[in-house]
C-alpha cells in the first residue's frame, strides 16, 4: 500500500512539474526569439540519433513554409543582431552539421522546391576526399541556389582539447580553405561537439569570425553573445517525426528547461536523467 501511494505521488508531482514548465513557457518572453534548426544527416538508410528521413524532413520545411517562416542566413541574423538591420516576419535560420553528401542528394532538392536558404558548417579536409561528404564542385552548384557554407574545422577536433595554437590553425586554416575553393567570405563557425569556451571564443575572434555557433538547445534573442549562439536540435532521439518537431520549434522554452535538468542530473544521476522527457 504504501509502495502504491509513493508511485502516485511521484507520478503527481512528474504531472505538477511538467504542468509548471508549461505555464513558464507561456510567460516566456520569445517574441522576438529566432529558431536557429540545426541537423546532420538527412536520408532514409542510417537510423541514429543525427538522421532525420528524408519524407520527414520534406514534411517539416513544407509546415514552415505553410506557417509563415521565412529562411535567413547568418550574416542576416549578425546583421539584426548587431545593426538592427530588419528581418522577414517569422525569420528561421536553417543549419546543417559536417557537411554529408546526403545534405545535397536529399535535402538540397527539398530546400529548392520551397525556395529556402540553408546554411553548411563544412568540415574543411572531409570536403571531396570521404565518400559520405560532399564535394567543392556539390557545393559550388548549392552555393548558386540559396545555399551557404561555413567553417566546422579542419577535421571536426574539439577546440577545448588542443593547444591555443592548434585551435587557432584549425579555424583559421578551415576558413582559408573554404574561401579559396567557393569564392567567399566565411563569417561563421560552428563549433564541433559544441566544445567551447572562453579561450577558444577569443581565439574565434582573433581568426576573422564574425560569430559561432553551439550545440545547446535554445533561441537567439537580441543581445545574444554573437561566439556562443544556441540553437534547436532536430537530433538527439530515435523518432524524428513532425509532431515531435513543432514541439521543438513552438515549446523551445519548455525543452530548453528540460534538456539543462537532465544535463545537470547526467552528472549525479544517470538513470534518473534518462528518465526526463525531451520531445
Amino acid at each position: 500500500m504504501l509502495l502504491k501511494v509513493k508511485k502516485l505521488l511521484l507520478i503527481f508531482s512528474g504531472l505538477l512539474f511538467l504542468a509548471l514548465l508549461l505555464l513558464m513557457a507561456a510567460a516566456w518572453p520569445h517574441r522576438n526569439a529566432i529558431p536557429v534548426l540545426n541537423y546532420h544527416q538527412i536520408n532514409n538508410s542510417a537510423h541514429n540519433a543525427l538522421t532525420v528521413n528524408t519524407e520527414q524532413f520534406e514534411a517539416q520545411m513544407k509546415y514552415l513554409t505553410e506557417k509563415g517562416y521565412h529562411t535567413i542566413s547568418p550574416s542576416e541574423l549578425a546583421d539584426a543582431m548587431e545593426n538592427a538591420a530588419a528581418l522577414p516576419e517569422n525569420p528561421v535560420l536553417i543549419t546543417f552539421d559536417d557537411g554529408y553528401l546526403d545534405n545535397y542528394n536529399n535535402a538540397f532538392p527539398i530546400l529548392k522546391k520551397y525556395n529556402m536558404k540553408a546554411t553548411i558548417f563544412l568540415i574543411s579536409d572531409y570536403v571531396s576526399v570521404y565518400p559520405n561528404y560532399v564535394t567543392w564542385d556539390k557545393a559550388i552548384e548549392m552555393q548558386e541556389n540559396q545555399i551557404d557554407f561555413e567553417s566546422h574545422t579542419l577535421n571536426h577536433v574539439e577546440l577545448t582539447k588542443v593547444s591555443p595554437e592548434e585551435c587557432l590553425y584549425q579555424l583559421t586554416n578551415s576558413k582559408r580553405a573554404i574561401e579559396w575553393h567557393l569564392q567567399k567570405n566565411v563569417s561563421f563557425i560552428a563549433y564541433p561537439c559544441g566544445s567551447y569556451n572562453d579561450e577558444v571564443q577569443k581565439l574565434v575572434r582573433q581568426a576573422g569570425y564574425r560569430g559561432a555557433f553551439t550545440v545547446h538547445y535554445g533561441m537567439i534573442h537580441p543581445g545574444d553573445n554573437m561566439y556562443a549562439l544556441d540553437r534547436v536540435p532536430i537530433f538527439g532521439g530515435n523518432s524524428h517525426t513532425l509532431l515531435r518537431f513543432k514541439l521543438r520549434l513552438h515549446y523551445a522554452p519548455v525543452c530548453i528547461v528540460l534538456h539543462d535538468i537532465r544535463d545537470r542530473l547526467f552528472h549525479v544521476h544517470p538513470l534518473l536523467a534518462h528518465l526526463v522527457p525531451i520531445p
